[in-house]
């Protein structure tokens, strides 16, 4: 017979008692955390384990981890009920999940039931807390957080100060950055070099490089630091100042990274330098230090604003060869550069193969695709692209309906670009100004300008204000119908809306004029442009010049070409076409020879246009007089 101790009932009465550390092991091993959670629920209610402080840390850790913040607040709330301890570091975790969650209010209120669970706050606690608050640029909670803490008694550290520093300047206020950097001097708490990293690159972010620059030099040099010097001065283009500050970096012990030699390269690609964007490449090589997938990137990026494809493309197998694995960015930077020259069928060749690698293509993608869709008519394209990023779960955005809408309209689809942009608010995705720009852009070249001042008049009901470009859209359209009375009321109330006109406008206005024949008018216009002191463009003296020919004052038209060319200024095919074309409407075809020679000359090929004007004028004359020779030098030329 068996004892009465060892009966199963016993066994089952009482069960063998586990040790914390066989339940930790579990907790941390099991990988599902659902399981892990139940698991810590079942053998807390089993009689055969008490939980500790320790497993419940670890517990919290795990679920903070997954951002399942109520599985948090329910075990804090099972300690305090069990009257367990709360740890500082448990606090640390639990501040720091609700950062990862994006919980910024949710980690002020546990913060604030602390001492409820027996815990004081520390300056660690305050700092995360505002870190918190910094992620998700709750800047007008931090300084009464900042000023409990100090009303508490405890000493900010660097790691305060740098994170009040990063609020200030997310701010725009340097200056009182700057003074709190003499604050952190004064109270014997030295600035680091992410301190001053965040001030020197927030002014430079402002433009102001310069104090940026004067700033630098009271402390050790960094990388950091000449890595945000570089980036403000390439980002003002100032490369005259950006490469000797190269050198200095290397004469003062400081060797440049991948960032240093990227954030170069990438500014000479924006403005088309790519052959000096590959001598830096080749100098990163020389000094040991490897291109990273965004330096590819910016090199893809130049060629394609050079308009040389293939190359992009050999650079785009150098990324596979280096062995850099193409990243979300790299492919968008790919496919955006394919549809900015029209390639659909490479771009979305790539966008294929981009998830058939694994990497995802997300809203960016998507609206590229759309966008290069719509610039090429393709309502298919466009359509089935747009049904891809919903089935595969990306939800548009308004860049993404923008697109869409511009295709819709130039498929002349108003009815469902307008549908397209009701549908916005329900997905509570509020349609913006460019959206809006857009639709009043294809109602205007649509004929449909009535439909456009309509929506013109109704955007501040979606909390949309006009700008500039919305009044140039209108604008363009009115004139376009030869709506003179509109476009002229238009045009007074963009000015007394305070909205300054700029060259684009006057453009507009100068040929609505000339369209109108309102030569006169449209002269005023042009004059009127020294006096606003904006200079005029290609577009403005083509206007002109072909205004003048077409109006019979040829001569007052080489008048202003010669002058023009006199001071540097070169006429295009554009010059030219109306110069000839103006001439031939005078049937004055003996001159526009000699502006076909000339542009000849200057390595100008004509174009169909060019063409059509003068066979039409040339038969024009065989109408009027039997025949008409071309001068042998024109044809041998032609």
């Amino acid at each position: 017979m068996n004892p009465v101790g060892n009966s199963p009932q016993n066994e089952e009465k009482n069960p063998k008692i586990m040790e914390e550390s066989d339940v930790l092991k579990r907790l941390r091993r099991e990988r599902d955390i659902d399981v892990a959670f139940e698991y810590f629920k079942s053998v807390g209610n089993s009689g055969s384990f008490n939980h500790t402080p320790l497993t419940y840390q670890v517990m919290i850790e795990r679920l903070g981890h997954e951002c399942q913040m109520d599985g948090v607040q329910y075990l804090l709330q099972q300690m305090k009920l069990d009257h367990i301890s709360c740890s500082e570091q448990l606090f640390n975790i639990v501040i720091k999940a609700y950062r990862r969650a994006g919980a910024a209010d949710q980690a002020l209120k546990t913060f604030y039931r602390m001492q409820d669970f027996g815990c004081k706050p520390t300056v660690k606690h305050y700092n995360l807390l505002l870190d918190a608050l910094l992620g998700e640029n709750l800047l007008h909670m931090i300084n009464p957080i900042y000023s409990n803490m100090k009303k508490d008694g405890m000493e900010p550290n660097v790691y305060t100060y740098n994170v009040l520093l990063k609020a200030l300047c997310k701010n725009n206020r340097v200056d009182g950055a700057h003074k709190l950097l003499v604050e952190m001097l004064n109270k014997g708490c030295s600035p680091d070099a992410v301190s001053y990293t965040t001030v020197v690159s927030s002014l430079c972010k402002l433009g102001q490089v310069e104090e940026a620059r004067e700033l630098a030099t009271r402390f050790p040099p960094t990388v950091p630091v000449y890595n945000a010097l570089l980036s403000g001065l390439c980002r003002e283009c100032n490369f005259e100042d950006a490469l000797p500050l190269l050198d200095e970096m290397v004469d003062k012990g400081v060797s440049p990274n991948v960032i240093t030699y990227t954030t170069i390269l990438n500014a000479l690609c924006d403005v088309g330098n790519v052959e000096l964007s590959l001598a830096f490449l080749a100098k990163m090589y020389v000094k040991g230090c490897r291109p990273n997938i965004q330096t590819f990137a910016s090199l893809i990026k130049g060629y394609f604003l050079k308009g040389k494809v293939y190359e992009a493309l050999d650079i785009w197998d150098r990324i596979i060869d280096e062995g850099c694995v193409p990243n979300v960015v790299a492919h968008n930077t790919l496919i955006h550069g394919l549809c900015s020259v029209g390639n659909m069928n490479k771009a979305i060749s790539v966008s294929t193969e981009m998830e058939r690698s694994g990497c995802r293509a997300n809203v960016a993608t998507y609206s590229m695709l759309i966008d290069g869709f719509a610039k090429s008519g393709d309502l298919v394209g466009a359509s089935e692209t747009w049904n891809k990023m919903i089935t595969n779960g990306c939800h548009p955005n308004v860049v993404t309906y923008t697109c869409m809408v511009d295709v819709l309209c130039r498929n002349f689809m108003f009815d469902q670009a307008h549908c397209l942009i009701e549908s916005m608010l329900v997905e509570n995705c509020l349609p913006n100004t460019v959206t809006f720009n857009t639709f009043i852009k294809g109602l205007c070249a649509g004929g449909r300008v009535d439909w456009a001042i309509n929506l013109f008049e109704h955007m501040e009901k979606y909390g949309c204000l006009h700008d500039i470009t919305t009044y140039n859209e209108l604008l363009d359209g009115l004139f376009k119908v030869n709506n003179l009375t509109v476009a002229l009321e238009l045009f007074l109330e963009m000015e007394e809306s305070g909205i300054i006109p700029n060259l684009v406008t006057y453009n507009i206005m100068i040929y609505g004029f000339c369209r109108a024949d309102m030569l006169d008018d449209a002269l005023k216009l042009f004059g009127k442009l020294s006096v606003k002191g904006i200079k005029p463009d290609a577009i403005t003296y083509n206007i002109i010049i072909h205004a003048y020919c077409k109006y019979g004052r040829a001569d007052t038209a080489f008048q202003l070409l010669n002058a023009l060319s006199a001071v540097g200024w070169r006429p295009d095919i554009i010059t030219y076409t109306g110069l000839i074309c103006g001439l031939c409407e005078w049937n004055r075809l003996e001159e526009s020879y000699i502006y076909l020679g000339r542009m000849l000359d200057e390595g100008i090929c004509p174009c169909s246009a060019t063409w059509s004007v003068l066979v039409q004028c040339l038969f024009s004359k065989i109408d009027d007089v039997g025949n008409v020779d071309f001068p042998d030098s024109i044809l041998v030329d032609a």
